[in-house]
C-alpha cells in the first residue's frame, strides 16, 4: 500500500507519498511560515495557523486520494511546534478536521530522521557525514558514519533562517543594514565554533528549503527540478558570493534571485551564513545538498 508523510516545520510544510516500493508518488513543500513572530509572545500567530489549517486539509485529501487514509499519515512537527505554547491546541484542531494526528517530535528524533532521510540516494565518500538541517527555527546537525555505526552525535543550534533574520533585521527586510548583518553572524559563528564535532566529518550535506534554494539559484533555475538539486553541491566561495549579493540587495531584488521560491527570499542571507560559518568550522570547500529529509526518514523507519 502507498505510505504518506508530513513535515511541519518552521517555515515549510512538506507531504510525500510514496508507493509500495518507496518510490515517490507525491512530493510538495509549500511555505506557510507557522514559526513566525513566535519569539514575540511564544504562540503560533492565528494567520499562520489558519493557512497551515488549509494546506494540511489539502495534503489529507491529496494522500487519501492516493490511497492513504488520513488518520494513517505520518506527520511530525518539530523546532516552531517545541516552543510555540498554544502548539498542543492548534495540533487537537488540525486532528478534529483533517483526522490527521500530528506528534510534535524531540530534536534529537529529528535529528536521526533527518540524518537517515537525507543520504538517500547520495555518493557520500567513506567515512563520516554531518548532515545540516537548516530550518526556519533552528538548525539541527548531525553526524554518523554510513557504512557503520550510524549516528554518532547530534545538537541542535537556535539559529534558524527565519528565527535570526527577525531578531537582527526585524519585519522590515527591504533593505540590510551591515551593522544589523555584522551582529547576526557574530551569533552564528559564536554557536557555529562552540559546536563539540564528535567527529570531523570527511562530507557535508545540507537539506531543507534555504539549503535547496540557494543550490537552485547557483545552478540558475527558474523552475524546480529535484532531480538536479538532489546530489548537487554547492561550494563554500558560492555561499560567500550569495551573501554578498544578498547583503547588497533590496527585497525585490532577492526574490528575484529567488525564482523558484521568492517566498523564502528574505530569510536566505541568514540561512547562507549559516552554511558558510559550517562549512569554515570544518575546513571544507563545499557540501552536498539533499531533497531529503524528515519525511523520508519518517518512512524509512515505519
Amino acid at each position: 500500500m502507498p505510505r504518506a508523510s508530513i513535515d511541519i516545520g518552521s517555515n515549510s510544510l512538506l507531504l510525500l507519498v510514496v508507493d509500495d516500493n518507496g518510490e515517490p508518488l507525491y512530493d510538495s513543500a509549500r511555505v506557510v511560515g507557522l514559526g513566525q513572530k513566535i519569539g514575540h509572545r511564544g504562540m503560533f500567530q492565528t494567520d499562520r495557523m489558519d493557512q497551515a489549517l488549509e494546506v494540511l486539509t489539502e495534503y489529507g485529501h491529496t494522500a487519501e486520494s492516493m490511497g492513504v487514509p488520513a488518520e494513517k499519515i505520518l506527520a511530525v512537527a518539530t523546532s516552531a511546534a517545541r516552543r510555540a505554547m498554544n502548539a498542543d491546541a492548534f495540533f487537537e484542531k488540525v486532528r478534529e478536521q483533517t483526522r490527521i494526528q500530528v506528534e510534535v517530535i524531540s530534536g534529537d528524533r529529528e535529528a536521526h530522521l533527518t540524518w537517515h532521510g537525507a543520504l538517500i540516494g547520495l555518493p557520500t565518500p567513506p567515512g563520516s557525514v554531518a548532515v545540516i538541517d537548516l530550518g526556519g527555527g533552528s538548525t539541527e546537525i548531525v553526524v554518523g558514519h554510513p557504512d557503520g555505526e550510524g549516528v554518532v552525535g547530534q545538537r541542535s543550534l537556535e539559529l534558524g533562517s527565519v528565527r535570526l533574520t527577525e531578531k537582527y533585521f526585524g519585519q522590515d527586510t527591504d533593505q540590510y543594514h551591515p551593522a544589523d548583518f555584522a551582529r547576526l553572524r557574530a551569533e552564528i559563528n559564536e554557536q557555529i565554533n562552540s559546536f563539540e564535532w564528535a567527529t570531523i566529518p570527511r562530507a557535508l550535506v545540507a537539506v531543507a528549503g534555504t539549503a535547496t534554494t540557494l543550490c537552485a539559484m547557483e545552478l540558475d533555475m527558474t523552475e524546480w527540478d529535484a532531480s538536479r538539486v538532489h546530489g548537487s553541491r554547492i561550494g563554500r566561495a558560492a555561499l560567500r558570493r550569495w551573501i554578498d549579493r544578498l547583503l547588497n540587495s533590496s527585497a525585490a531584488q532577492r526574490q528575484e534571485m529567488a525564482a523558484i521560491s521568492p517566498e523564502r527570499a528574505d530569510y536566505l542571507l541568514a540561512g547562507a551564513t549559516v552554511l558558510e560559518a559550517v562549512c569554515s568550522s570544518v575546513h571544507r570547500d563545499s557540501m552536498w545538498i539533499s531533497d531529503g529529509g524528515v519525511r523520508h526518514g519518517l518512512l524509512i523507519a515505519s
